[in-house]
């Protein structure tokens, strides 16, 4: 079994525990050993493991290979973190629930560092950068191209032939039509239907969704 930390001590970290878990049921793979947190304790513990450290501890360990996964829910945090370990001991792989339903794999391009929970589903044709989080029952349709470090919260839908850039955050069950784009550092509030190309950096809410400044 190869050894495997989270790194974020949250609500999500437990989660992604229970995948890893639920990923050893099926076929015995990880050793969990605890987890990496920049704003937790050393020896913090809740029933999955304890903080093992924080990004010094990560980038000064100098053992046999260590997988980590992220449990970051900013995308904003989360390319900052992944932009700054640099250790050659440390490997990112993709964590892929069991029951998460894909179409047709061998059409399937991915990246590294990808979390995809339970009850996903990823359709024909679709290429995945690094770094992306979906947790819970998100749905991909065809064609879709996904960048780097976005975060996509549960029951989220994304449409066939659309384009997401990076670092932009999702919000639970909002929905992006077909052929559209999403670029980069874009929020999309809960349950918002997308419906027109977005603005990098900006914020949108309602159905259809329109763009909002948040003081």
């Amino acid at each position: 079994m190869k050894d495997i930390a989270i790194y974020g001590f949250g609500g999500f970290g437990r989660e992604i525990a229970c995948v890893i878990n639920a990923i050893n049921q099926v076929t015995p793979t990880w050793n969990f050993i605890g987890y990496f947190d920049d704003g937790h304790s050393v020896g913090e513990a809740n029933k999955y493991g304890r903080v093992l450290g924080n990004m010094e501890t990560v980038n000064q360990y100098n053992g046999s290979p260590l997988a980590i996964v992220m449990a970051i829910a900013s995308p904003a945090v989360l390319q900052n973190i992944t932009g700054r370990i640099h250790n050659p001991c440390i490997y990112f792989p993709n964590i892929i629930a069991p029951n998460v339903l894909f179409f047709d794999e061998e059409s399937i391009r991915i990246g590294q560092g990808n979390v995809i929970t339970f009850g996903g589903r990823v359709s024909c044709g679709v290429t995945i950068g690094n770094f992306n989080l979906m947790n819970g029952c998100v749905s991909l349709g065809h064609d879709i191209t996904i960048g780097d470090c976005n975060v996509m919260q549960p029951e989220v839908r994304i449409s066939g032939e659309t384009n997401v850039g990076n670092a932009n955050f999702l919000g639970v069950r909002c929905t992006v039509l077909q052929g559209l784009t999403i670029g980069n550092s874009v929020r999309i509030g809960t349950g918002s239907v997308v419906m027109r190309k977005t603005k990098d950096g900006m914020s949108y809410f309602g159905n259809p969704a329109k763009m909002i400044r948040i003081q």
